[in-house]
């Protein structure tokens, strides 16, 4: 038995293992390189940054909504803006048409009849460097 014993002492050692050796255990007079730390007495939490997140969206939703809130008010007063001023540019041109009838020469002429003017015979100027009187002026007739 005692020579059985060497021989297996002898052969080589092979095994079938796929995993990695256990490291060998350092020296017990040198400092062993990793230690085991304890867990952290309290975990940090998420909610403040959830909550910031939270508030940081709900900004921004509040921004767009007041932001169209605004752009929509800026269209209807431009749309009842651009209705008075077609309105009024609509009285500019009736008022225009108005004064072009009234501005008619035959119609001065009857309304210058219905206040008492007669028509002048003849026309004359004035000239002002002189004095002196040009053309061939006459009274006028009533009539």
């Amino acid at each position: 038995m005692a020579g059985t014993a060497t021989a297996r002492a002898a052969a080589p050692v092979t095994s079938p293992r796929t995993s990695p050796r256990p490291a060998a255990r350092p020296a017990p007079g040198v400092p062993p390189r990793l230690r085991v730390v304890a867990a952290p007495r309290q975990a940090r939490t998420r909610v403040p940054f959830v909550i910031a997140c939270m508030a940081v969206l709900a900004l921004a939703l509040v921004a767009a909504l007041l932001l169209n809130t605004s752009t929509a008010g800026s269209a209807f007063e431009r749309y009842t803006l651009t209705n008075q001023l077609a309105r009024l540019q609509q009285d500019q041109l009736d008022l225009q048409a108005q004064l072009d009838a009234r501005s008619a020469p035959d119609r001065l002429a009857a309304a210058a009849r219905g206040i008492g003017m007669v028509p002048a015979n003849g026309t004359g100027w004035l000239r002002l460097s002189d004095g002196s009187v040009r053309g061939a002026p006459g009274p006028a007739q009533a009539g």
